[in-house]
């Protein structure tokens, strides 16, 4: 078998995602769709900031909402202190807005907790908000921040979702998303890709809701090469990657 063959062999059995039992076909004629759901699942994407979400995991969303399962994007704050010269209040009623506008096109439901950007904490009261929104909330998937992220805000928000997920015995399967791998995001190894190739521009068009952001440099320069990388390891043309966290229940 020559180079040729063998990459062709490959990429028809590239890495097939499996986010908490929910299949998304990567090959073959369902290359690129999500499969019907047996049963319907619910996953929350928990993002820092209104636009981590779809940046991060916009693809991902969009192939699971289509698919049937529901979808929700959960932001921790509504961005206040992302418009430089703007209130917080006022750049939280943008930003809010602005999400919402992108959860239509993902076909997700915007959920929005009450810290504020760039002052985000870690305390037992935060510990216990994050619990009870998880309890309440029911999900069968959580996908969020990786826990040592170089920004902060994102950090916490790993943080308070990996002891939720503790506190509530691992009752939800919990993913990692990458943010600008080599700057933000770091030390990160995936342990499933799912390929966007069919809802990147959808993606595109949910990140771009967010027009205070102007997001669009920031797409070409960080995320674009980072989904080009990702799909060249699972032989498509883009790819969204994700780590699972799994840990002995033994641990606690």
């Amino acid at each position: 078998m020559n180079r040729r063959d063998m990459l062709k062999t490959a990429g028809s059995v590239a890495a097939v995602s499996i986010l908490g039992g929910i299949p998304l076909s990567l090959s073959g004629k369902n290359k690129g769709k999500a499969e019907a759901p047996k049963d319907k699942k619910k996953i929350l994407v928990i993002g820092a900031h209104p636009d981590d979400p779809e940046t991060a995991a916009g693809g991902t969303m969009c192939l699971l909402s289509d698919a049937g399962h529901e979808v929700v994007s959960v932001y921790l704050t509504r961005g206040e202190a992302g418009i430089p010269g703007v209130s917080h209040d006022d750049a939280a009623a943008i930003r809010e807005k602005e999400a919402k506008a992108a959860c239509t096109v993902t076909g997700s439901r915007p959920l929005f907790m009450d810290q504020i950007d760039g002052s985000t904490e870690v305390n037992l009261d935060r510990y216990r908000e994050m619990r009870e929104l998880l309890e309440k909330e029911k999900p069968d998937v959580v996908i969020t921040h990786w826990p040592i992220d170089g920004h902060r805000d994102h950090a916490i928000c790993g943080i308070l979702v990996l002891d939720a997920w503790r506190r509530l015995n691992r009752c939800f399967e919990l993913y990692y998303f990458e943010v600008m791998t080599g700057t933000q995001t770091q030390m990160f190894h995936p342990t499933d890709w799912v390929d966007i190739t069919a809802t990147r521009e959808r993606k595109y068009k949910a990140c771009f809701c967010h027009e205070s952001q102007d997001l669009k440099d920031l797409m070409a320069t960080w995320h674009g090469p980072m989904e080009q990388f990702r799909g060249l390891e699972c032989r498509c043309t883009a790819a969204e990657a994700f780590l699972h966290h799994i840990e002995p229940i033994s641990l606690v």
